[in-house]
């Protein structure tokens, strides 16, 4: 499937699909170091982002991206919707008016979002953020880029750096948020918001794969 407005709308459907099917999964993660909204804030504001598509209009992919972006700013409580609001606005914006995009545009888009999630929550990579998922993510999905591999190909080198990312936030001690008030009773635990970045590039990477 080329990376075109349909490619976004799907996948934007399959994160609500995945999502809803990782909600329980989501709020014990985030009731070990948070607050246990994660899973159902998540699945909230796709659910909306569904109801949005259904009212059709998206003609490029960056218009999908926006959709989605206003849709979790509005309906995506804590600090979970202005994060990926961000993401999916500085995405869109990076992809301009492109009706398809390439290796190059998957890798820009990526860096957008990464960029955008670092500047509204001020983490760094270690910080046991969801940082700690995009950052790997976009460094994949730049060196198969460079390599010469197509954008689903690049799509899925980051959904497989983004989970090893995830998965790497369990020995962290946490330094921003509210799991950071745990100090060192937070390691051992995977970070909600890396967990479900992962779960979000990872269906990018399922939808473009899938129908090729």
């Amino acid at each position: 499937m080329a990376l075109n407005a349909q490619w976004a709308e799907a996948w934007l459907r399959e994160c609500a699909r995945v999502l809803a099917e990782h909600r329980t999964e989501l709020i014990e993660l985030d009731r070990a170091i948070g607050d246990a909204d994660h899973g159902e804030n998540m699945h909230r504001g796709f659910s909306a982002v569904l109801t949005k598509l259904d009212d059709g209009g998206q003609e490029t992919p960056a218009a999908a991206l926006k959709l989605a972006a206003m849709t979790l700013m509005s309906t995506v409580g804590g600090a979970a919707g202005p994060l990926y609001g961000t993401a999916f606005l500085r995405a869109a914006t990076a992809l301009g008016d492109e009706r398809e995009v390439g290796a190059s545009g998957v890798v820009g888009f990526l860096t957008a979002a990464r960029d955008g999630v670092v500047a509204r929550g001020k983490a760094e990579p270690g910080d046991k953020t969801m940082v700690d998922a995009w950052t790997p993510a976009v460094e994949a999905a730049g060196t198969a880029e460079a390599a010469g591999a197509t954008a689903a190909e690049a799509l899925k080198a980051a959904a497989n750096a983004a989970q090893a990312g995830a998965a790497g936030t369990e020995p962290l001690i946490a330094r921003k948020g509210r799991a950071s008030y745990l100090g060192e009773r937070s390691a051992g635990h995977r970070d909600p918001g890396a967990v479900s970045t992962a779960l979000i590039l990872q269906a990018a990477a399922d939808i473009a794969e899938r129908e090729q």
